[in-house]
């Protein structure tokens, strides 16, 4: 697997345990803090494996920014946030700025 493609997987993980963290109850639920911390680890192994060929401030960037509008679309989806046409446009913004990343640089 290419190292964007090991990017975006990092990046669906941390949606997996920012998602797992919305239903810990203060890691009180058992599952879903087994699911943060396998969902963590996950994340942070393949973030640290894209980040031996992507710049790690690119591959940082980018992974926050999966992680940033994964979570919101996760919050929004099940009814937990909302979401307005100011928070829209900035979010759409940001989904420029990390495809952005993918072609600026030399990866």
């Amino acid at each position: 697997m290419g190292p964007w493609l090991i990017l975006v997987a990092a990046g669906l993980f941390e949606v997996g345990f920012t998602t797992c963290l919305r239903y810990a109850d203060g890691f009180r639920n058992i599952a879903w803090t087994a699911g943060f911390v396998l969902c963590v680890i996950l994340s942070f192994s393949l973030l640290d494996k894209a980040a031996k060929t992507i710049p790690l401030g690119t591959a940082y960037a980018v992974w926050v920014g999966i992680g940033a509008v994964g979570t919101l679309a996760v919050g929004v989806a099940t009814g937990d946030e909302t979401l307005g046409l100011v928070r829209l446009a900035l979010v759409i913004g940001l989904i420029g700025c990390v495809i952005g990343l993918k072609f600026a640089g030399q990866h």
